[in-house]
């Protein structure tokens, strides 16, 4: 049995999401991982994930690895006793450790080919949940938006615990998004993040409260396709995020390329420090932004565009708790 997951990025709202604010969403179908699960001739379960140089018998596994933690938690939610023999192969084009949900895409493609090999029906809602645990191997402290966004492949606007919105996209927009270089390590900025609020709570809780306001005001843009006005929602959002610590030479570099190739705004998305940045861009301009993105020194940069689903507009779906 096969099944895939879309990358993801986060257009605005990061990190304040984590503290009740709200943050918008998108999938990114142009990456993708997938998983093939089928019987096997050796015993056991066996995974082999080349793209992180994986290929090892599940009970050699520790475990605290997200992908041997999920496979465990499955099977032992199905109640399958003696485990069936099965070869796992998970291949992925999603950039690791970029922001683009790469853990979150392979564990939602992961819960999904193993359940229909195991015959085990599951809810968009029960995908999304088990997939959550499993972020939290990956980010200490995550919101669930990854997993939400990646499971429902639909632009979402999001606020943890509470009911997410399918996101209204009035009408297609395009955005460039460039790779730093830089592993972005997700675990580490929220961490960093947290120890910011607790050293001035009243201090970060005023920047969370302005980033919160950018994304509701970003949500109503998008609904009315008022696309400068989304980019200066971009600029300020960067801005707050660069108070936060999070950005770094290498994103802030690509962000004023795009800037100056024409770009109506741009921003890191994800986690920051390395990983990705996004630019919004006008139609027809997503190749000469791109270009500038690879002379600042981009190695990879993608042009996805953010479609309309006007069918299932403000469509509430489960919240992760």
């Amino acid at each position: 049995m096969k099944a895939s997951a879309p990358g993801k990025i986060i257009l605005f709202g990061e990190h304040a999401v984590v503290y009740g604010r709200p943050a918008l969403a998108a999938p990114v179908p142009q990456v993708r991982a997938q998983v093939d699960v089928s019987e096997s001739a050796r015993a056991g379960i066996w995974i082999d994930a080349p793209n992180i140089g994986l290929r090892a018998e599940l009970e050699a596994l520790p475990p605290d690895q997200p992908l041997a933690a999920l496979t465990r938690n499955l099977l032992a939610a199905i109640g399958k006793d003696p485990h069936p023999d099965l070869q796992i192969t998970i291949t992925s084009t999603i950039p690791v450790a970029a922001g683009m949900g790469s853990g979150a895409a392979v564990s939602v493609a992961l819960i999904r080919a193993l359940a229909s090999a195991l015959a085990w029906p599951l809810s968009d809602e029960q995908v999304s949940a088990y997939a959550y645990e499993i972020e939290k191997l990956h980010h200490g402290n995550p919101s669930g938006i990854d997993n939400t966004v990646v499971t429902y492949a639909r632009p979402v606007f999001f606020v943890k615990g509470q009911p997410v919105q399918i996101l209204d996209v009035g009408a297609p927009f395009s955005v460039v998004i460039g790779d730093s270089g830089v592993p972005a390590p997700t675990r580490e900025s929220v961490s960093d993040v947290r120890r910011l609020w607790e050293s001035d709570k009243g201090k970060w809780e005023a920047v969370f409260d302005e980033i919160g306001d950018l994304a509701r005001k970003a949500q109503a843009a998008i609904e009315q396709g008022v696309w400068k006005t989304l980019g200066t929602l971009m600029d300020q959002n960067q801005a707050l995020l660069t108070q936060l610590t999070v950005s770094s030479p290498e994103l802030d570099r690509l962000v004023s390329a795009a800037r100056n190739a024409g770009a109506l705004g741009a921003k890191l998305s994800g986690g920051g420090r390395g990983g990705n940045m996004i630019a919004l861009v006008e139609e027809g301009a997503g190749e000469k932004v791109a270009t500038a993105l690879a002379a600042a020194g981009c190695p990879r940069a993608i042009i996805a565009t953010i479609e309309a689903w006007p069918q299932l507009a403000n469509r509430p779906v489960p919240a992760t708790t």
